[in-house]
């Protein structure tokens, strides 16, 4: 089983970075692997550079990266209501790749922030839209005021949510395609 999670951020400082990494720690499987959006800086997506320049090849790693993966897990950063620009870029080229955008692979989806919705927004556009872009949205968590309730060795500290996380992690994991 080959997990793949990511950040939906390109922060040096990512505290979805974070999480993730919390996340993958807490799952047993044969091969996990964290991508770094910073190792898929590509051009600002448009139609003119695909014309012009092609499917970066960068878009065409990420791509198979995905098709690799067995299960995705994502947790996004929030920027003024949605994804991050270096992630909604990434996708972007991605979604010019035939075939499903995701490949129609199982996915957690989780958002956290310093606030106290824990990008809940982004969340819901993630849950909005991903099925339509082939993915499996299996489970989702949003993890408000992330100072407060996380830390890097602990977790999640408040235990309400830790439970509601443990019962969506446990969605994910057990699901089988």
């Amino acid at each position: 089983m080959r997990v793949l999670g990511l950040a939906g951020s390109n922060s040096s400082t990512s505290i979805n970075k974070r999480l993730v990494t919390y996340i993958m720690s807490q799952i047993s499987s044969e091969e996990k692997v964290i991508l770094d959006l910073n190792d898929y800086e590509m051009p600002l997506y448009s139609i003119d550079r695909e014309k012009e320049n092609g499917i970066p090849d960068l878009a065409l790693s990420f791509k198979e990266e995905i098709r690799k993966a067995d299960k995705i897990i994502i947790s996004f950063a929030e920027h003024n209501g949605s994804y991050s620009t270096a992630f909604k870029n990434v996708m972007d080229w991605l979604s010019r790749i035939p075939g499903d955008t995701w490949e129609s692979k199982p996915f957690f989806l989780l958002a956290t922030s310093p606030g106290g919705r824990g990008g809940k927004t982004v969340l819901g556009l993630a849950l909005d839209t991903f099925g339509y872009m082939g993915a499996q949205v299996i489970a989702h968590f949003s993890l408000p005021s992330f100072g407060e309730n996380f830390d890097d060795d602990k977790g999640i500290l408040d235990e309400e949510l830790a439970a509601s996380f443990r019962s969506q992690l446990a969605l994910f994991t057990n699901h089988s395609s």
